[in-house]
């Protein structure tokens, strides 16, 4: 079953985010310290995706691009108003903007990073879901840290992350039938390297060190494909 491992990545992300309900009454100051430890592991964690790259123009270049095509698009913004419409439902109008934060941080997190596409992957195509397993061990201990701060946006964040890993999953049953296996390999590589900047980007935004609009370099996720083909080219 293909959609096997995304299935269970988003039951422990629930679980996780229902145990951190019962911890969100802690002291302001301890959950602040604990946000900034969270950061810190972030930036570390995109950092070491990062300098896997074999091909740094192709980085540079996917970024730039998607960088123009987001702010086009105001994806951010949009990301921003999806947020505060799913709070809207489960929250007054007062917090929704808490909630709207703790769903875009937790969906940015947990669908950028290289796992959920390299797990996804093995899923669709060897039907092997130990790394979605294991990341979804990994979301649920994160989303659990991030409840106790940013509330229950963050077990929304499961929907992004099932419509995200699931589709790649389906799509990866066919993949081999159109991208050559040396290929995919190097894609990968290089997606790796644009998604790990992409989670130092949401690191240094946790420890409000800068605010970069993470939601608007999102699709360097798409132009590092096009950009790695044309690269290949040449």
């Amino acid at each position: 079953m293909a959609l096997y491992g995304t299935l269970v990545n988003g039951g422990l992300i629930i679980i996780g985010s229902l145990l951190g309900l019962l911890f969100t009454r802690i002291p302001e100051r301890y959950k602040e310290t604990v946000m900034h430890g969270i950061g810190l592991a972030v930036v570390l964690i995109g950092l070491q995706m990062a300098f896997t790259t074999e091909v740094i123009i192709v980085v540079l270049l996917s970024l730039l691009s998607g960088a123009i095509i987001g702010e086009l698009l105001n994806v951010e913004h949009k990301l921003n108003q999806f947020g505060d419409w799913i709070g809207s439902k489960f929250k007054t109008k007062k917090n929704n903007s808490s909630v709207s934060q703790g769903f875009v941080t937790a969906s940015l997190i947990f669908v950028v990073g290289a796992m959920a596409i390299i797990g996804a992957l093995d899923s669709g195509i060897r039907g092997d879901h130990e790394i979605l397993i294991t990341k979804g061990i990994l979301d649920g201990f994160v989303a659990l840290v991030l409840t106790t701060t940013l509330g229950f946006g963050v077990a929304l964040s499961v929907i992004p992350v099932m419509l995200y890993q699931g589709s790649i999953a389906l799509l990866a049953t066919q993949i081999e039938r159109w991208i050559p296996d040396y290929f995919l390999n190097g894609l990968i590589v290089e997606l790796t390297a644009v998604g790990g900047l992409l989670i130092v980007a949401i690191g240094l935004n946790m420890l409000k060190i800068v605010q970069i609009r993470i939601g608007n370099l999102l699709p360097s996720i798409v132009t590092v494909g096009i950009v790695y083909y044309i690269y290949q080219l040449f």
